[in-house]
């Protein structure tokens, strides 16, 4: 069944790519590759489902203007055009989709962000953390949590939105798991309900 929406429009980041991996598990394998990989399954879901998507990237690139040099320099003005895509358009949903890290390897779980700059973002984090915890993560009793400007794309962006930390590549079942694509799949399928049952009730 396809599904239309008065606000269908979905603008969805993954963070990092080329000379920038973001964050690596103990195993090596570098964040940017797994956001992709999801960000990819789920522009496929929902294309499927009727919905208008949006990527700031959908190859292993960074999205700095040319002529930038200096990781530091690049890095910024990725950030700066990754906003630019999610403030295109007045009325969307935007989703960054990134992995965690910690110093200790105990933490996991996925966890959602929000900015409290779009009064609509904490309904939209609260649905996608419920999401996590009905459909793949039972144990997972994480609380969404309000950023500030720390968290650049997420804070100055109008419309309402959401950063999803999937899982922490420092904890080794999680890293595991997020390496493989079979669990990436239901990664974007749990992302796809919490978006889709955020906008049932809009």
């Amino acid at each position: 069944m396809i599904l239309f929406h008065v606000l269908n429009r979905v603008l969805v980041d993954p963070p990092h790519g080329g000379a920038d991996g973001g964050c690596v598990s103990a195993e090596g394998v570098p964040e940017k590759g797994i956001n992709l990989s999801i960000l990819l399954k789920l522009r496929d879901i929902l294309l499927l489902n009727g919905y208008q998507v949006e990527v700031t990237r959908d190859t292993d690139v960074s999205i700095h203007d040319s002529g930038i040099e200096g990781l530091a320099n690049q890095k910024s003005s990725d950030m700066d055009n990754r906003l630019a895509v999610f403030n295109k358009y007045d009325n969307a949903l935007c989703l960054s989709i990134h992995q965690n890290q910690f110093t200790q390897p105990q933490y996991r779980g996925a966890q959602m962000f929000y900015s409290a700059t779009n009064p609509s973002s904490e309904a939209l984090a609260r649905s996608l953390q419920s999401s996590f915890k009905n459909l793949l993560q039972p144990d997972n009793d994480r609380e969404i949590k309000q950023c500030g400007k720390e968290l650049f794309l997420c804070y100055f962006s109008e419309n309402p939105t959401v950063m999803a930390e999937c899982g922490f590549l420092s904890n080794p079942d999680d890293a595991a798991a997020l390496n493989t694509d079979e669990y990436q799949t239901k990664v974007a399928l749990t992302l796809f309900s919490g978006i889709s049952t955020y906008l049932s009730g809009k």
